[in-house]
């Protein structure tokens, strides 16, 4: 119960920061960056990206999916922020998603591939922060389970974990 304080908390006070700041601006991040946003953007917080930490991608509204996954046994609770709300967030525009990791793993999906019940940026697997030991912080889940279409090798390569960045393409 106590995350769930924390989040409205989290929520709170960026929702106070982002309106303090001007339109098409985010406020600075607080804690450490965990994703950068560049390409075709509209709302940043620096001259071309957005750098976001945890209680900002956490403020976008956190969702729980229940899947299975090839790497992982049986079925896990994963809770993040979906990809289509995110990309909404920062007025994104274009027509493909480079998503890279950590390790600079890198692939590039359509844009339409970010659905309202489709992708999420998981941050918590079985109410456990993800590290980046533990394919985190940031792992791109799709609802296997809810959506079997999901279950190829197509969806399996873009599940990127320890992802680090997301570049908006034409």
């Amino acid at each position: 119960m106590g995350w769930v304080r924390a989040t409205v908390l989290a929520w709170s006070l960026t929702g106070a920061a982002m309106a303090q700041t001007a339109p098409g601006a985010l406020p600075a991040p607080t804690g450490q960056v965990i994703l950068t946003v560049r390409g075709v953007i509209s709302v940043t917080n620096g001259n071309t990206e957005a750098a976001l930490d945890r209680a900002m991608i956490e403020a976008m509204g956190v969702v729980t999916v229940h899947t299975g996954t090839i790497w992982t046994d049986g079925t896990s609770e994963f809770q993040g922020v979906e990809l289509s709300r995110l990309l909404a967030h920062l007025g994104a525009d274009g027509t493909t998603l480079r998503l890279t990791a950590l390790n600079d793993y890198a692939v590039d999906i359509p844009a339409t591939e970010a659905v309202e019940g489709g992708p999420v940026l998981a941050f918590r697997m079985d109410g456990k922060d993800l590290s980046p030991r533990d394919k985190g912080p940031l792992w791109m889940i799709y609802p296997y389970d809810v959506n079997t279409a999901y279950k190829n090798e197509v969806s399996y390569s873009r599940s990127v974990w320890q992802l680090s960045s997301i570049e908006v393409l034409d």
